[in-house]
């Protein structure tokens, strides 16, 4: 029987709080588990390790050089900016992602950003407990203005899986789903257009692009001042797409009407951040992808990228 190969989960506490298991991965190698990692630890805990499996730990060419016996690189994600990939190749490290696996859990949460905007629901929870309902001389009270998303503008940057499926429910709700996107596509009901103009004419901007240097600081001031005053604006992708101050300031000077951000520029978020004060903000903590399932499906599918590794078969490689 061929030995197993040495493996390291340098991340396990981001994958589950004790959940889910991530015993599959014992089935492709024999597989020490750390909750986390500091950088300066990685190279110790690699030590005479053939695989590291990782979500957000850097590796950079020097991190690689460091660990000499290292031949494969399971992200637990679906995006690599943490990972050096041309410096991977060049020292013969496969490295693999989780592509898609939480396409459905990442549009629901867009949707539930703009529910939110949309319906009031925590105002009128919050009113309601406070005694507001009791007090009101009408059978219904509605001191907050909500709106229907029907015949509203959803503008989409970035149309891979999760723009493309955020489109079809937007579609399901009666909305205009107009998108912005290097490689445009024939998809009935979607306009294809120009970055600039989806924040013109969008009632909320959904960003679903990759961190890249074409897109970091793609929402800046420019754009922000281009929005409707009632445009929102929402971002599941990396924090590094938007200018954090800029969308700051646009929130206190009401040039757009609110925020739903999953995602910062520095994660865990720090305690200066400016977007903790500003009005209209709501900020969940890198959640859109953890729903029990979507978490499951990641473990499956990237447990299954180390098997199909060490039976020399890679999947889901990462090539550029």
């Amino acid at each position: 029987m061929q030995q197993k190969i040495r493996a390291v989960m340098l991340e396990e506490a981001t994958l589950t709080t004790g959940d889910i298991s991530t015993a599959l991965f014992d089935t492709a190698a024999d597989v020490v588990r750390y909750p986390l990692t500091k950088a300066e630890d990685v190279p110790l805990r690699l030590k005479g390790a053939e695989a590291a499996i990782i979500n957000k730990t850097v590796f950079t060419a020097q991190v690689m050089d460091k660990c000499p016996t290292l031949r494969y690189i399971g992200l637990c994600a679906t995006g690599y900016n943490n990972v050096d990939i041309k410096a991977a190749r060049e020292r013969g490290i496969t490295v693999t992602n989780v592509p898609a696996y939480s396409t459905e859990a990442v549009a629901q949460h867009i949707f539930s950003f703009i529910l939110y905007f949309s319906d009031k629901t925590a105002q009128y929870d919050a009113f309601v407990k406070d005694g507001g309902w009791q007090r009101s001389p009408t059978f219904s009270a509605f001191p907050f203005p909500t709106e229907e998303i029907w015949d509203k503008v959803l503008g989409i940057v970035g149309f891979g899986r999760i723009g493309q499926r955020a489109a079809e429910i937007a579609r399901a709700f009666g909305m205009k789903v107009i998108a912005a996107t290097r490689t445009p596509k024939e998809v009935p009901g979607v306009e294809f257009t120009d970055v600039d103009s989806v924040f013109e004419r969008s009632d909320f901007i959904s960003l679903n692009c990759p961190l890249t240097d074409e897109t970091s600081r793609l929402v800046d001031a420019r754009r922000l001042s281009l929005c409707k005053s009632s445009a929102v604006v929402i971002n599941t992708s990396r924090g590094g797409v938007v200018d954090e101050h800029a969308l700051a300031v646009a929130l206190c000077d009401r040039t757009i009407a609110g925020a739903g951000l999953d995602v910062i520029e520095y994660e865990p978020m720090r305690a200066d951040c400016e977007l903790m004060s500003a009005p209209n903000c709501i900020i969940t903590p890198h959640t859109s992808w953890a729903a029990v399932e979507t978490r499951e499906r990641l473990v499956r599918v990237a447990a299954g990228n180390l098997l199909a590794f060490v039976q020399g078969t890679p999947v889901n490689v990462v090539e550029r």
